[in-house]
């Protein structure tokens, strides 16, 4: 089944001058590392906040490129962030967010993914201190993107259950389909299992066939395979 343009990752034009950015952390000292290190790539941090409801008045008062932020916020210190960047995208539909977290937790990643657009990103804090992998998944959620840590695909990957759809799916498709769960287009998935990109789009072609996912003008297939995955 061929793919349509709209199959491919969307790619938002990125600004001249770097990016705009709102960054929500309430660890001062990773909060104002991560504004020191967007400002030497060039990038400008619009607002820099330490709770989820400054995130959400500085995200509707900027209407940033995109925005970083940490899960675990005050005044609890579990989901706030995270909850917040959800309901920044409520507001502002397919505004893009990078979440932060300590900790592997699969059903955050779901959560995010739920509204079926992309422009969502869910990394562990120890990535930020690989600056370029870092820097890569912020460029490529403010472009539209779907990003998840390799390490909560590797979680998926050992704990998978796995519905019908999924299990229906070859060991090479659900090679794929984690690898479209990292964020990567079709030439990174071609180029990184040295096949060719007509095969990269039959195998995701056969991906979102098994899955019950005809085109839709609505949302993104891309995500919602990749939702599809994370739920199993």
């Amino acid at each position: 089944m061929p793919l349509t343009a709209a199959d491919e990752t969307p790619e938002r034009p990125q600004p001249a001058g770097g990016l705009r950015i709102v960054v929500a952390d309430d660890a001062v000292l990773l909060r104002e590392g991560l504004v020191r290190l967007l400002a030497e790539e060039g990038h400008r941090v619009v607002a820099a906040v330490g709770d989820a409801p400054a995130l959400v008045d500085a995200v509707l008062l900027h209407r940033p490129d995109v925005s970083v932020v940490d899960v675990r916020m005050p005044p609890t210190h579990t989901d706030e962030g995270l909850r917040a960047a959800i309901d920044v995208r409520a507001r502002l539909p397919g505004s893009p967010v990078l979440v932060l977290s300590q900790y592997v937790e699969t059903s955050y990643a779901a959560d995010l993914l739920a509204d079926g657009s992309g422009g969502v990103g869910y990394l562990l804090k120890d990535r930020v201190g690989r600056v370029g992998e870092f820097l890569d998944a912020l460029e490529r959620v403010a472009g539209g993107a779907t990003v998840l840590d390799p390490q909560v695909v590797v979680r998926l990957l050992d704990g998978q259950r796995g519905g019908r759809a999924l299990a229906s799916l070859t060991p090479r498709e659900r090679e794929l389909l984690a690898l479209m769960a990292e964020g990567h287009s079709n030439t990174a998935i071609a180029r990184r299992l040295v096949l060719s990109a007509s095969a990269v789009e039959k195998h995701i072609g056969n991906i979102f066939a098994k899955l019950g996912l005809p085109p839709d003008d609505a949302q993104h297939r891309r995500v919602l395979a990749v939702l599809a995955y994370l739920r199993a």
